[in-house]
């Protein structure tokens, strides 16, 4: 303003000092030589004035970074699966007369699902024994008359034979009429049925009457693309990585509304071979499940715990920027207090940090919170260092 102002009122004494021009005229081209003269000296003056806080080294702060033991650990999505399942089928055929359970309850070994109508077999075991108790009657007899060589031996032979045919055949019809009676091969939750009472059922056939399932405890299959998996055991044989507590790993479940599992689970083992088609191994894992919250089918995501890694740097995200190709980079406060850009390789994020595994050292000063105004070279202000 104060430049302004005395450009202003130098230009308008102009005319008093160049009124008089020999010729009774004005030069104008003198005019603007002393104009262009006196604006020049004004902006060198201006150009002298103090710039306040222009050069001031922005304000930033730092942390100083430091080794520590880091918990690894890899999320993974999986899917459910029941511990035991079993297909209930008719192993005789008839017409279903009741159905003993109720759809989605609990049901344990042994305990009576259908009840198929008995008379026919109980006919058919009542002409067995009928049969039986003749053909045993003639088979005592011709043991007395071998005696005597009433008979000769191939007839005895025959009675015996016969007498044996029909205790088979007691047996095959007692054996069938308990079939009529179909019971829970497994404990578990069954489903619904899927035939009704009336319905014409036949022996072993390919529909089965309703499924049970063992839900607790529950597996979860878990997919992990082969390349982390060869990761993984070579840090852990180059003691980059410590396996931590016992050798079972621990996993943990996120569900699918975003909610963390009350229960941890175990790495139970790994698929011995690689899916050629998505190139990954499914990993099995075993949860108890208690509550029923786990059902079959259901998509999680598995948290699997790897291992302990020493000496790890971690730093806040907020304090690594990426450039167009996705090279990570983080801003370094030298010893003369100037920033220095450093490039960095990330391996993975844990929560709101992220691990470097090259690019910094310990004692490194990153800074997390005014980068935004730091330029590489420049000096900058710490006015405060977390650790």
């Amino acid at each position: 303003m104060f430049r302004w102002n005395a450009e202003k009122k130098a230009v308008s004494r102009l005319p008093a000092i160049t009124r008089s021009h020999p010729g009774g005229g004005r030069s104008r081209r003198g005019e603007a030589i002393i104009a262009a003269s006196l604006l020049m000296t004004l902006s060198a003056c201006g150009a002298d004035e103090p710039q306040g806080t222009a050069n001031a080294a922005p304000e930033v702060v730092v942390l100083k970074v430091k080794s520590e033991a880091v918990s690894l650990a890899t999320a993974l999505p999986g899917r459910t699966n029941p511990y035991l399942v079993a297909e209930v089928r008719p192993q005789v055929g008839g017409i279903l007369l009741r159905r003993l359970f109720e759809e989605g309850s609990n049901v344990r070994a042994g305990q009576p699902l259908y009840q198929i109508n008995p008379a026919p077999f109980r006919a058919t075991l009542a002409s067995a024994q009928a049969t039986l108790t003749s053909s045993q009657l003639l088979s005592k007899r011709y043991d007395r008359l071998i005696k005597s060589e009433a008979i000769s031996q191939q007839e005895r032979d025959d009675a015996r034979a016969k007498y044996l045919a029909a205790k088979a055949a007691v047996d095959a019809a007692r054996i069938d009429l308990e079939f009529t009676r179909i019971t829970a091969p497994i404990s578990g939750r069954i489903g619904r049925s899927t035939f009704t009472q009336g319905a014409l059922v036949t022996g072993n056939q390919a529909q089965p009457l309703a499924t049970v399932q063992q839900l607790d405890p529950i597996f979860v299959d878990i997919v992990q693309p082969s390349t982390a998996l060869l990761k993984l055991r070579g840090d852990l044989a180059s003691g980059r990585l410590v396996r931590s507590g016992d050798n079972q790993a621990k996993v943990s479940l996120k569900l699918e509304n975003g909610k963390v599992y009350d229960h941890l689970g175990t790495l139970k083992f790994s698929e011995v071979s690689v899916d050629t088609g998505t190139g990954a191994v499914t990993l099995r894992a075993i949860f108890p499940n208690p509550d029923g919250i786990l059902l079959p089918g259901m998509f999680v995501h598995a948290e699997l715990q790897q291992g302990v890694r020493q000496g790890a740097l971690l730093v806040p995200q907020r304090g690594i920027a990426r450039d167009a190709a996705g090279q990570a980079s983080a801003l370094v406060v030298g010893s003369d207090n100037k920033a220095q850009q450093r490039k960095i390789t990330v391996e993975q994020s844990i929560g709101s940090r992220s691990l470097v595994s090259s690019g910094l050292r310990p004692g490194d000063r990153v800074i997390v919170d005014g980068g935004q105004n730091v330029k590489p070279g420049a000096p900058v202000k710490v006015v405060k260092t977390l650790s």
